[in-house]
């Protein structure tokens, strides 16, 4: 058996090749990312037959490499960097190379007796590429609204006083036409008031008086053109964001539907459909993971304990290893989830009588939300919840 361990980096790739008994087969070598770097792998490596290839998930530069080998027939495993790297810290090794990190992943594919990682289907794929695009856009958003609001509260600071969310079509459509409180004092109730934010409504009368009103009076000091001119490409970039945003959830809601798996996620109740695209997405196959408590473990809602010798806390604080930012977009759909789920607001209830924390409730409920999506996954079929029998009545 040959074991290929391949360091991956953006432009230029190294290999190295030990045998079973972790002989070198190959010194560590060099290749690009390119036809002609493929060709130099293809002449090292030869046959598929016989081996098995390791590298380390470095970002995305590994999806081009990963896809070309396994369409030659060769048995990939993708590894996690931390595990490589304790494993290097076992050795002592006091230097770090790309040809030392080439051979290191082989020998340790060589002494691990790696499994070859299955690749997500097409659905999968795709929904991981749309959900975490959709989150940079969000992301964007953000950054934007924050911005518009720095300039609101130089320019026109009263504005939030009457139109709370800047984020929103009523407020971009008034400050891309009014973006300083002295335009806006300037205007007339009519002009303002017949003008329309959504392709519906229109501002009105009664708000578009109170904020020319304001606008008089305003402590607003900065009315620039470089306040302006920040504040409508502001308006107009939360408007184009606010616009693909809501396309983009609509692809992804169509690529859900082709999804078995992500459609029957959304029976649980607090589970909508960005919950479930964002649950395939981050856990991908859930297959193959071997326990629901694997499942937990790998988004890091498991307790860490730390008992040793006479000390022995009684509680254990969350484990810092895990997918934080999965943990992160879960919060707000268990804090639905315990209200509107029967099963799982049972429980969180329970837990909260007893005397828990509310927070270490909430985790422990999505530890819970968790195995519930893991059974619905393993057993293809809609979530049907078991609540407990209340106390004196006949089952």
């Amino acid at each position: 058996m040959r074991y290929i361990g391949i360091d991956i980096a953006a432009e230029t790739h190294v290999l190295a090749i030990v045998s079973d008994e972790g002989t070198t087969l190959r010194k560590p070598s060099s290749f690009e990312e390119s036809e002609a770097g493929y060709k130099r792998l293809w002449e090292w490596i030869s046959s598929p037959e016989d081996a098995l290839v390791a590298m380390e998930a470095t970002g995305h530069y590994w999806q081009n490499l990963f896809a070309a080998l396994t369409a030659r027939g060769f048995a990939v495993t993708l590894l996690n960097p931390v595990r490589t790297h304790h494993f290097a810290q076992e050795s002592i090794r006091r230097a770090k190379t790309d040809a030392l990190d080439a051979l290191n992943i082989a020998r340790f594919a060589q002494q691990k007796r790696l499994a070859p990682t299955k690749l997500s289907d097409e659905a999968t794929l795709e929904l991981r590429e749309l959900v975490r695009f959709r989150d940079r856009l969000v992301q964007e958003q953000g950054d934007q609204q924050r911005h518009l609001h720095r300039i609101v509260d130089l320019t026109f600071p009263e504005f939030t006083r009457h139109v709370r969310d800047l984020s929103t079509p009523l407020a971009t459509t008034l400050l891309a036409a009014y973006p300083t409180a002295r335009l806006l004092s300037g205007a007339s109730v009519s002009a303002v008031a017949a003008m329309v934010y959504d392709g519906r409504h229109t501002v009105g009368t009664a708000l578009a008086t109170s904020l020319i009103e304001v606008a008089k009076v305003s402590v607003g000091a900065h009315h620039s053109p470089a306040y302006q001119l920040q504040a409508r490409c502001a308006c107009e970039d939360l408007t184009t964001l606010r616009a693909r945003i809501k396309a983009l959830e609509s692809d992804i809601g169509n690529t859900l539907d082709r999804h078995e798996v992500g459609k029957l996620l959304t029976t649980i109740p607090g589970i909508g459909r960005t919950t479930s695209a964002r649950l395939i997405a981050e856990l991908g196959e859930l297959d193959r993971f071997h326990s629901a408590d694997a499942v937990a473990a790998f988004v890091g809602v498991v307790p860490r304990v730390n008992h040793s010798g006479k000390r022995t806390p009684s509680r254990g604080a969350l484990a810092s290893m895990g997918h934080a930012s999965l943990r992160a977009k879960l919060w707000m759909p268990v804090l639905v989830a315990v209200r509107l789920n029967p099963w799982l607001k049972a429980f969180y209830g329970r837990l909260v009588a007893a005397g828990k924390p509310t927070k270490a409730a909430l985790i422990a409920s999505m530890h819970k939300l968790l195995l519930a999506v893991y059974s619905v996954a393993k057993n293809r079929r809609p979530f049907v919840p078991h609540l407990p029998t209340p106390s004196g009545a006949t089952p």
